[in-house]
Parts: structure tokens; sequence; C-alpha cells
């Protein structure tokens, strides 16, 4: 999973993340600079019925997302956070993402 999580932010920074998104999720990626210094958390499985972020989302793992701030000039930024992926049986898909504003400093 953190593999094919640095595999999303690969393709996202590069606007090319389509191939990860699950058939029927509308998931928001903004634009490819956000996911600029990103690089993939620690993953853990995903409770639909006891989340607070996503309840009831079809999703079976949640990765967090973290950021390098060296090098960055703003005070805050707003990125994706966390990706919730779906097995579909013999490989993972991108289910939602959660964007929150990260201050650095």
């Amino acid at each position: 999973m953190i593999d094919t999580t640095e595999q999303l932010i690969s393709a996202a920074a590069g606007g090319e993340q389509e191939s990860f998104v699950c058939d029927s999720a509308a998931v928001v990626f903004g634009d490819a600079s956000d996911w600029d210094g990103l690089s993939a958390g620690e993953p853990g499985p995903h409770d639909p019925t006891a989340s607070v972020d996503r309840p009831g989302l079809d999703a079976a793992w949640r990765i967090n997302l973290e950021i390098r701030a060296i090098g960055i000039a703003e005070t805050s930024r707003y990125v994706p956070s966390d990706v919730f992926y779906r097995e579909t049986g013999t490989d993972i898909c991108v289910a939602d993402i959660i964007w929150q504003t990260v201050n650095f400093g």
C-alpha cells in the first residue's frame, strides 16, 4: 500500500491520477502542485462503522500522507492528508481523499 501511495502521489503530481480511482468514486485531487513534497505515511484498516471522518465510506484501508516542510515558503498549505482505498479483489483503488490545512513553523 505504501508503494501504491507513492505511485499515486507521483501520478497526481503529474495530473495523471485517474487510473487509481475506484469506478464509482468522485475523488477530489486538486491541482498537481498540491501533491508536491508529499510522501506515504503509515497505512491502517478503515472501519466505516466507527469512522468520524468518513462514516459509511466503502473503503478497507486508510493511509496518511506526510509533507516535507523543507523549502516551503508558505506558513500554511491546504493539502491531501489521508487516502482511503477500496479492495477490488485483485488490487486497491482510491475511494476518497481527506484534505486539511497544515501549518508550518
